[in-house]
C-alpha cells in the first residue's frame, strides 16, 4: 500500500480546499494518509516563506483572487477573510496529533472539522473551548483530547514532524509526499492522483 505523507496547517485555506479531495484520491488508489500537521512558523524562515501580512501587496491581492477562483470552482464554502485569521494553529495541530491513537481517519475527520470551523464557521481555532467543542461534535472526547494536546508528548511530536518536514524540503501548505516526490499545493492534487496511478 502506498502512503501519502500529508504536511499541512489547520489554519491554511489551501489545506482546507484540498482536504476532502486528498481523501477521495487516497481511497480510490487504496493509499494510506500519514497525518502530519507541522509548524509553518518554523518552516517559513528556513525556506524563504513569509507570513501573509508580511507579503507584498500584489501577492496578497493575488492570493485573494485565487481563493475566490478555487472557492467557486470547487463549490467549497469558505469565508475569504474570517474574523480569526491569522490565528495560532499550534493547539489545533497538537490536538490532531493527540488524536493519533484513534487512527488516521479520525485524525483527518478532526482536521476537517477544525478547518471548517476556521474557514466556514468563523470560529477561533486557537481558543481551547472552541477546539474542545468542535472535537466533541466530531465524535471525540474533546476534554481528554485537549489535555493530551497540552502534554509534552504532543509538543515533542509536533516538533519532530516539523523538523521532518524541513529535512524533506517542505516549504508550503499543504504538501503531499509520495516516496521522495513532493506535491506542493491543493492545485497539484491532479499530479498526485497520476503518481498514485
Amino acid at each position: 500500500m502506498k502512503t501519502i505523507d500529508y504536511y499541512f496547517s489547520p489554519v491554511s485555506p489551501w489545506s482546507y480546499l484540498g482536504h476532502a479531495r486528498l481523501r477521495d484520491i487516497a481511497r480510490r488508489h487504496g493509499a494510506s494518509i500519514a497525518v502530519k500537521p507541522v509548524d509553518y512558523g518554523r518552516i517559513f524562515p528556513v525556506s524563504g516563506g513569509l507570513p501573509l501580512k508580511q507579503r507584498p501587496q500584489q501577492r496578497q491581492a493575488y492570493r485573494m483572487m485565487e481563493l475566490k477562483r478555487w472557492r467557486d470552482h470547487l463549490g467549497v464554502p469558505i469565508k475569504l477573510e474570517p474574523r480569526f485569521f491569522p490565528t495560532s494553529p499550534d493547539l489545533a495541530a497538537k490536538a490532531i496529533i493527540a488524536a493519533a491513537p484513534t487512527g488516521p481517519e479520525r485524525q483527518l475527520d478532526l482536521a476537517q472539522a477544525f478547518m471548517k470551523a476556521c474557514w466556514e464557521d468563523d470560529l477561533d481555532i486557537a481558543d481551547a473551548d472552541t477546539l474542545r467543542d468542535v472535537a466533541t461534535r466530531a465524535g471525540l472526547d474533546g476534554g481528554a483530547l485537549l489535555t493530551a494536546a497540552r502534554a509534552a508528548g504532543a509538543q515533542a511530536e509536533y516538533d519532530r514532524l516539523t523538523q521532518e518536514a524541513i529535512d524533506r524540503q517542505v516549504f508550503g501548505a499543504p504538501t503531499y509526499v509520495v516516496g521522495d516526490e513532493l506535491f506542493w499545493g491543493q492545485d497539484r492534487l491532479e499530479f498526485l492522483d497520476r503518481a498514485l496511478a
